[in-house]
């Protein structure tokens, strides 16, 4: 109580620097100073930003003053409300700044611990980038590991200050601690600066024969941002390449390749030597190195192997048409025949025809075989990864193999799902077998997002068969009951493409549709109108009675691309509704001034058709009439 009533200013000066004291008011001085101690070490800086005299050394350093006597940010009597505790402090990193350029190691240690855990959350800590520095030559491993972090992190940003310590880097790169040799080199490649290039390509090529692997891999790394800053030193940055292309530790050979495919994708004949060490390392690589070799060996063996689904009729004839016009020019031993020239053309298909039977290169198969158990792999872009080599270099009788691990990552995160789907979208265009056994796994559910049912619903529409479309049918009856009316419409549309697709289902389709009309929601009506109107162009002539339907229903339509739809059937098909045409022309002038553009071209458009049609209207007027219109309507 004698506290509260003497130093009322160094209280709430107090309360005001540590929020978690708030609740502490009452609680007396002993807990409030336990308090304050605790919250003050889990601070990343100090959070006092007033006080005065009394609190002058109180936290350990002369850094909390900030204000006069009694006061919190030099105002007077101890304002709650102060300006001050929102306020910018631009001295908020001192106490870290004097941690750092303390004598301690201990201290410097605990405040690199405390900056990169604000790195971590995203805070922005480049103003300590001078005092982080300094501690580059530190004897302390640990903490020179955190400081390589931090300048790994800054150093682009801060490149003047960066290029003061090249020299400490360039020694660090011979340290015994293969961490610090890495790290090393992770800072000086992270240095954009064209000046230090001869120097960090001296490193990288030191670093590619060091004998830690995890030097090579941070050189093969480093290779890619060489190659960006400065693209002349390519010829030697393939050298590097070629070196730990040859590395047989499968902690480099994921790096390697990725420098591979950066920096010269073209040169494949740095891969022909190594090729078959890849393909048994692919299992034991890392996971993101798996997907870089697996990219890097599709490309290499759709250039280099024939491809397995040449002699089938449904096929493509190679992978690359210029490879195999060679092939085909060595097996015919001549050059002189005229591709225009219909007998040599004869010729040719002759001695396709008697050409011996495809047999798989074994080194296309050890590739195959290779990459098979990865579709076990945790990794969903590794899964997509097999799967896209097995769809480009496989034969089509194996493909079957890759669908189940597909269909597996659909259980996996939303993210995963919208590429899985997105693929399996433009698959099943031209695999439509592969996928149709397994239709129900593309069934929506009610947690899927927008995205999801979307494609999903595409996805159906593709398989649609003769077999699988009552089931898809029935699937979208259900849909059309949803209270999600954009779900609604989407699924109206795949109704359409179904019907369009299968002929036999036209019929069921429409007066499925028909019953939509019903529906209170003005989009879904809309929609079903739009596709009533695409399926009725297909046979007009057994479809009489809704024309008329859809003919009287224009006035409690509003959606404007439902009411132009119809319109388009009345003058379309106006001998079908010769007595309710007029009536409905007669109704659109009259609110014509108040409609749509859209709209009101269609019905321009319907009364020009109708009045063409009548037997009184000769050639010439009809002539004349239809060069007054834009040839866009129809």
């Amino acid at each position: 109580k004698s506290l509260r009533k003497k130093g009322e200013g160094f209280f709430c000066s107090a309360v005001s620097a540590f929020k978690p004291l708030s609740k502490c008011y009452r609680l007396g001085i002993s807990s409030i100073i336990l308090a304050m101690a605790s919250s003050y070490s889990m601070q990343d800086a100090p959070a006092s930003t007033g006080g005065g005299s009394h609190m002058q050394g109180f936290g350990g350093g002369p850094n909390n003053v900030a204000g006069g006597d009694n006061s919190t940010g030099g105002g007077a009597g101890g304002d709650y409300g102060s300006e001050s505790i929102f306020a910018t402090d631009i001295n908020k990193h001192d106490e870290l700044r004097n941690m750092l350029e303390s004598q301690k190691d201990a201290m410097k240690l605990e405040a690199m611990r405390r900056i990169i855990g604000m790195v971590a959350k995203g805070r922005n800590v480049a103003n300590l980038f001078p005092s982080v520095v300094k501690n580059v030559l530190s004897k302390n491993n640990e903490l020179k590991k955190l400081v390589y972090v931090y300048l790994v992190r800054y150093a682009e940003e801060e490149q003047d200050l960066a290029l003061l310590s090249i020299s400490a880097f360039q020694k660090a790169c011979k340290d015994r601690n293969q961490l610090i040799r890495a790290s090393a080199l992770r800072v000086l490649s992270s240095i954009r600066v064209t000046v230090i290039v001869p120097i960090m390509m001296l490193a990288i090529k030191d670093a590619s024969s060091d004998m830690s692997p995890f030097v090579r891999k941070t050189a093969a790394h480093a290779i890619p941002k060489l190659y960006s800053l400065d693209e002349s030193q390519k010829e030697n940055m393939i050298e590097v390449i070629e070196k730990l292309l040859k590395d047989r530790t499968t902690l480099v050979a994921g790096s390697a390749v990725m420098a591979f495919e950066i920096v010269c994708p073209e040169r494949t004949d740095l891969v022909h030597k190594n090729y078959r060490k890849l393909c048994n390392l692919l299992v034991d690589v890392d996971e993101w190195g798996q997907m870089a070799v697996m990219n890097m060996l599709t490309h290499y063996a759709r250039s280099q192997f024939l491809d397995p689904n040449q002699n089938e009729d449904m096929g493509d004839a190679a992978f690359y048409t210029e490879s195999e016009d060679e092939d085909d020019d060595e097996d015919d031993d001549d050059d002189d025949i005229d591709s225009d020239d219909s007998e040599a053309k004869k010729k040719r298909d002759a001695r396709r025809k008697k050409k011996k039977p495809y047999t798989m290169d074994p080194d296309h198969r050890l590739l195959l075989r290779c990459a098979k158990p990865l579709l076990q792999s945790r990794n969903s872009g590794v899964v997509m990864a097999v799967c896209q080599l097995y769809f480009h270099t496989a034969p089509r009788s194996e493909h079957s193999v890759v669908i189940k691990p597909m269909l597996r990552l659909l259980h996996s995160n939303r993210e995963v799902q919208t590429v899985v789907l997105t693929n399996i979208a433009t698959l099943s265009l031209k695999y439509k077998g592969l996928f149709e056994p397994f239709i129900k796994s593309f069934f929506v559910h009610a947690q899927d997002s927008a995205q999801i049912r979307s494609l999903k619903l595409e996805i159906m529409t593709n398989l649609a068969s003769d077999s699988s479309v009552p089931i898809i049918l029935k699937e979208f009856q259900t849909y059309v009951s949803s209270t999600d009316r954009v779900f609604v419409a989407d699924t109206i549309q795949a109704i359409g493409r179904c019907a369009s697709q299968l002929e036999d289902v036209t019929d069921t389709c429409v007066h499925g549709l028909m019953r939509l009309l019903q529906h209170r929601d003005e989009l879904v009506v809309g929609e079903s109108v739009v596709i009533i109107k695409k399926l009725l162009q297909l046979q007009p002539s057994q479809h009489k009675e809704i024309i008329v339907h859809l003919t009287k229903l224009v006035d409690g339509i509003k959606v404007p691309m439902a009411r132009a739809s119809i319109l388009w059937l009345i003058g379309e098909y106006s001998e079908h509704v010769p007595k309710l045409a007029p009536d409905v022309l007669r109704k659109m002038a009259k609110s014509f001034t108040n409609e749509v553009c859209v709209l009101c071209g269609w019905c321009v458009a319907a009364a020009c058709r109708q009045y063409c049609s009548s037997a009184a209207v000769s050639v010439d007027r009809i002539t004349s009439l239809s060069a007054c219109f834009s040839p866009s309507l129809p």
